[in-house]
């Protein structure tokens, strides 16, 4: 291993641009409530992005042959998590490597030892650590400034969590259509608040509630997203209900790094590994369509996708799913576009998936039923509304939706709970869906805090609900995640329509979709 000593005046230039990178990254609020020296901020860099503070860069070294790549690449938070302890990866459990920890291993290290782990890949007592573990090569400042960021590594919390509270922000709007919605969900989630608060709180802190407005736009939505990201000192977010970012949280969260519960009905789960969905979505939705639409079709005749032009991607990617399902004719229709895309009245047309508004799917069924075809109609329950009973009577028995809840899914201790938590919120019970989304996701999220323990993180709040299996709500069906899985109920329940009798039909399925 080379940590080659620098001249006593190239040590002095590369403490004045520590301080300068310390005072250009904003480092004070970046750490929070800690206070690093700049030595400590550059560690700190050095650990999450594997970026030192000198002019030649930190290498990292893998496998017997000792590969080189960028510690960029490699950087210790991308194994060891931005709390230092671990994150699995697979079958490998990168240690805990707090300092605390450190001083209190057989061996134990200090910074003599520490060096000679990070660059031979040897403990305290000569034994070779995990072949996973990469060597580095680094200057003595860099080596320095790292062993300095890892004895402050423990108290340098995330935002928002404090010793006596820890602050969770949402996005709700206060004006317009969904005025009603927002103050609905803010009023529930407040009373959760409350009645955790009444206990005790979680781990001795109490809950507060930190809520934007996120306006009419999607760059007003992003604008109240970063304020409560970084001026409004939030730990994570909770049940938001901003249509326009419906699609970006994933992105939008990621340079952040903070874990989001709780898209409500009819967002989905499609924000990448910090966005968790207690729900279904309308992906997870039309795919458990596709999949009960394959158990019962032979799949020879014509699939028909059926969406309006905003809904392209949602469209696209149920002809694939159909595809692989064994649909040998599978093809789009963009009812919005000019001349309608194309007429769909074909004799070989087996079956409809449809996308969009309940007054569209009547006009597309009439035009159907004037065409003297009935194929089998698939659509989500939340999209068409109370339309589905006004199609032609041909669709009677041929109409099936799926819905993410139903009246099933609820116990009476379940039922109970929400209609307490509605009397202390001055709630009645409009809007059900909407209630049992966002009391589910507060659930979920108060579960991931207390399995994640005094010492939270949001690195170990998002293992700990990534590692969530089976949560009973109550309300809805049993949640769970894990690896490359952000949507606790990944299904949905699938309901025939008898148009004749005007009554929905349970079909007894629960489809699973798999992510």
């Amino acid at each position: 291993m080379r940590f080659p000593i620098a001249p006593a005046r190239e040590r002095g230039s590369h403490r004045q641009r520590a301080w300068l990178l310390a005072a250009l990254l904003g480092w004070a609020s970046l750490a929070g409530a800690l206070e690093l020296t700049p030595e400590e901020a550059a560690g700190r860099r050095l650990y999450r992005e594997g970026i030192g503070s000198g002019e030649r860069p930190v290498e990292a070294r893998i496998g017997p042959a000792g590969t080189s790549l960028p510690a960029g690449a490699l950087p210790c938070a991308g194994c060891h998590g931005s709390d230092g302890r671990g994150r699995p990866e697979g079958a490998i459990r990168p240690p805990d490597i707090t300092w605390r920890r450190l001083a209190a291993a057989r061996p134990a290290y200090d910074e003599a030892s520490l060096a000679r782990a990070l660059g031979e890949g040897l403990d305290p007592a000569g034994a070779r650590l995990s072949p996973a573990m990469p060597r580095f090569v680094m200057s003595w400042t860099d080596l320095a400034n790292l062993t300095a960021y890892l004895k402050r590594l423990e108290e340098d919390r995330d935002p928002g969590l404090h010793d006596g509270r820890l602050r969770l922000g949402t996005l709700l709007p206060s004006s317009g259509p969904l005025a009603g919605a927002g103050h609905t969900v803010a009023a529930l989630l407040q009373a959760v608040f409350d009645e955790l608060n009444r206990a005790g709180g979680i781990h001795g802190r109490r809950l507060e509630l930190v809520i934007a407005d996120p306006g009419p736009e999607r760059a007003s939505a992003e604008a109240a997203l970063r304020d409560l990201l970084e001026t409004r000192d939030v730990f994570a977010l909770l049940a938001p209900l901003a249509p326009a970012l419906e699609e970006g949280y994933g992105e939008l969260l990621a340079p952040y790094g903070v874990p989001l519960v709780g898209p409500l009905p009819g967002t989905g789960g499609e924000g990448g590994r910090l966005v968790f969905a207690p729900l279904p979505g309308l992906r997870e939705q039309l795919f458990a369509l596709a999949e009960f639409a394959a158990e019962s079709s032979p799949g020879k005749g014509l699939a028909l996708v059926a969406y309006p032009p905003e809904a392209a991607r949602q469209a696209g990617a149920l002809a694939e799913h159909l595809r692989m399902r064994g649909w040998q004719q599978v093809r789009l229709f963009d009812y919005g576009a000019p001349a309608g895309g194309g007429a769909p009245l074909t004799a070989d047309l087996e079956a409809l998936f449809f996308l969009g508004s309940g007054e569209a799917l009547l006009a597309l069924g009439r035009a159907l039923d004037e065409a003297g075809l009935a194929p089998r109609l698939y659509a989500s329950a939340q999209q068409i509304a109370g339309a589905a009973l006004r199609l032609p009577a041909a669709f009677s028995g041929r109409l099936f939706l799926a819905y993410p809840l139903l009246p099933a899914d609820v116990s009476p201790a379940g039922a109970q709970a929400l209609e307490a938590l509605r009397r202390r919120a001055g709630l009645d019970g409009q809007q059900p869906a909407l209630q049992i989304g966002a009391y589910s996701a507060a659930l979920l999220l108060a579960e991931g805090l207390k399995r994640s323990g005094r010492d939270a993180s949001r690195e170990r709040l998002l293992e700990e609900l990534e590692n969530l299996y089976a949560l009973h709500t109550g309300l809805t069906p049993p949640l769970g995640f894990g690896p490359g899985r952000r949507v606790g109920a990944a299904g949905a329940h699938i309901v025939g329509v008898d148009l004749a009798a005007g009554r929905f039909v349970p079909t007894g399925r629960y489809v699973r979709v798999e992510p």
